[in-house]
């Protein structure tokens, strides 16, 4: 027993003076901090969720932010401020004013946190921004009687307005618009002096312009430019008020997971925009209007399938008949036109030996009286010159004989080739149109032939062109076949040549030469004239076909040329070089070649 209480005495000790002294010295120390500490206490604020947040806003800036009839804060701003403090377990307190008053009391401490402020990175430099909860468009809005703009430059030069220290201020002043801006403190403020008739311009968000002006009544304006600027809307803090920025952006995460955040922004903003088309909505009523127009399709498919065969039935039938008939109706009109040329080539032909026979007789009577002027001037000379010698010069049919004595023998051959030219003309014309029905293949010149046809169409080739050339080979032999009717093949290849030129300016050359090699004579025709198609080109020589129905021609010419060469056993062949114009080559077999053939 006692030598557990000597354990007890030795384990509990009373303390002694020097630990008294430490344990009062500490007391002391203590009872001097608690004032300190007091004082600190009271200059650091309470924590977020223990006071009440002073939060800012504009007085007139509706739908988003405003001062109700009865003066209490209403908006999209403050009902979702209110239902994030609901969320968040925060006290708030709304406190309105002027804007540039709110951004002022911002950033000198005496509101906590502004509900609705655009973003821009000047403004970052001393606000802190939380994610956007909504984007702003703005607008430009005139008189109606004003000319329309398209977007913010257009405004340089033009009278602005626009509310003191909104985010568009602070644009077109960083645009150097400066000069032409008028300040007024709120949207409204704005919208009544352009209104009013003053400045030109106002800058508005879109909402909050069309809101004013339903309210105030202002229907002498409209926006001319929509959407010219979007900007982010979100909450702004004073720079470093990282807690309370966390808080309010955590807040609004959750409405927009809850869907009390759609409900807000629909009540406010969504009655003044347009209703947003959704799948669900495009599926919903075109499965109630493509439906029945399907169930309908479909029972008028099938009741029509029966008549559509039997439409389709007749109308082959139909569209046989107008196709036999239109194929009957274009071989008459081709017979008609056959006749009708061949009528015309008939009377031409009468025509032609008529004409041919009455200018014979008169050429042949100058023909005739030629050569006895000739020889009376030939006598008569004599008694001129001596009289010329004596008396000097004299008048002889009013002109001077001196100069008569050298012009007289000159006209009278001229008069004479005249007349021998007439005669060849005229000789040419009756052969070209005289009745061959025997058909008969002859040895001839086809030198000859060109030059019979050149002199034929002489006078349609000095209208056509004044670069004519004719080079002719003498070395050519002797072909077999129908004179005429190659003569009547170079006519038409000359006249097509002729008819080609566009102005006088245009060459048309002709050569005839022999080719050993093949035993051929060849004529090659080359003029500088318009050319043809090349999808034209195989269809030249088909009859009727012409690129000139509308001057008159009827497409004949070509094929009966080809015909007539081709009776021949020659070639008629037709190219286009890329420089322009048209070569035409006739290739005819020499006699020995169609004999030997």
């Amino acid at each position: 027993m006692n030598s557990d209480m000597s354990k007890v005495r030795h384990v509990v000790k009373l303390p002694g003076c020097g630990s008294l002294f430490r344990i009062l010295l500490l007391l002391a120390c203590l009872a001097l901090l608690l004032p300190v500490i007091d004082a600190t206490a009271k200059d650091q604020d309470p924590p977020v969720g223990g006071r009440t947040i002073i939060v800012g806003g504009d007085r007139d800036y509706p739908p988003y932010e405003f001062l109700d009839k009865n003066g209490q804060p209403a908006g999209y701003n403050v009902d979702l401020t209110r239902a994030i403090a609901d969320v968040m377990g925060m006290k708030v307190e709304f406190r309105f004013g002027g804007w540039s008053q709110m951004r002022s009391a911002l950033i000198s401490g005496q509101l906590d946190i502004l509900q609705g402020i655009s973003y821009s990175d000047e403004r970052s430099k001393t606000i802190d921004f939380s994610p956007p909860h909504t984007i702003v468009h703005h607008a430009i809005f005139a008189r109606r009687d004003t000319a329309p703009v398209h977007s913010l430059v257009e405004l340089r030069g033009r009278q602005v307005i626009v509310f003191r220290d909104g985010i568009m201020h602070d644009l077109l002043l960083q645009m150097g618009f400066a000069a032409d801006l008028t300040l007024t403190e709120t949207p409204a403020d704005a919208l009544r002096l352009l209104a009013s008739g003053e400045k030109e311009y106002a800058v508005v968000a879109m909402l909050p312009g069309m809101y004013l002006i339903r309210e105030l009544h202002l229907n002498n304006l409209v926006p001319v430019a929509r959407g010219v600027v979007a900007q982010r809307y979100c909450y702004g803090v004073k720079k470093g008020n990282a807690e309370l920025l966390a808080r309010f952006s955590e807040g609004i995460a959750i409405l927009q997971k809850t869907g009390q955040y759609q409900a807000i922004y629909d009540k406010w903003l969504g009655i003044h925009e347009q209703p947003r088309i959704t799948w669900e909505r495009v599926v919903k009523y075109g499965a109630m209007v493509l439906l029945p127009l399907v169930l309908i399709l479909i029972g008028t498919v099938v009741w029509s399938r029966t008549l559509q065969k039997r439409v389709a039935q007749r109308t082959d039938e139909l569209a046989r008949e107008v196709l036999e008939r239109k194929r009957a109706l274009e071989e008459l009109r081709r017979h008609q036109d056959k006749l009708v040329q061949a009528d015309k080539m008939a009377s031409l032909g009468i025509l032609v030996s008529g004409v041919a026979h009455e200018i014979n007789n008169p050429n042949g009577l100058i023909l005739l009286n030629l050569p006895i002027l000739k020889d009376v001037y030939a006598d008569a000379g004599e008694m001129l010159e001596r009289r010329f010698r004596e008396e000097g010069d004299f008048l002889l049919g009013g002109v001077s004989y001196a100069r008569m004595r050298q012009e007289i023998p000159l006209m009278l051959e001229e008069m004479s080739e005249g007349a021998k030219r007439i005669k060849r003309i005229v000789e040419d014309l009756k052969d070209f149109a005289r009745r061959d029905d025997s058909v008969r293949m002859d040895p001839f010149d086809l030198n000859a032939v060109v030059r019979a046809a050149v002199r034929l169409v002489e006078t349609s080739i000095r209208k056509a062109t004044n670069h004519f050339t004719a080079e002719y080979d003498d070395r050519l032999p002797l072909l077999r076949g129908n004179a005429q009717r190659i003569e009547q093949v170079v006519v038409n290849l000359v006249i097509n040549a002729c008819q080609a030129l566009v102005d006088s300016s245009g060459r048309i050359s002709l050569v005839t030469f022999f080719d050993p090699q093949s035993g051929c004579a060849t004529l090659r025709i080359q003029d500088d004239g318009t050319g043809i198609l090349p999808e034209h080109l195989p269809h030249l020589t088909d009859p009727f076909f012409t690129t000139k129905r509308e001057a008159g021609g009827t497409g004949l010419g070509l094929s009966i040329s080809a015909g007539i060469v081709k009776e021949h056993g020659g070639t008629l062949a037709f190219d286009c070089p890329p420089e322009g114009g048209t070569i035409v080559t006739l290739t005819l077999p020499c006699l020995s070649e169609v004999t030997s053939s």
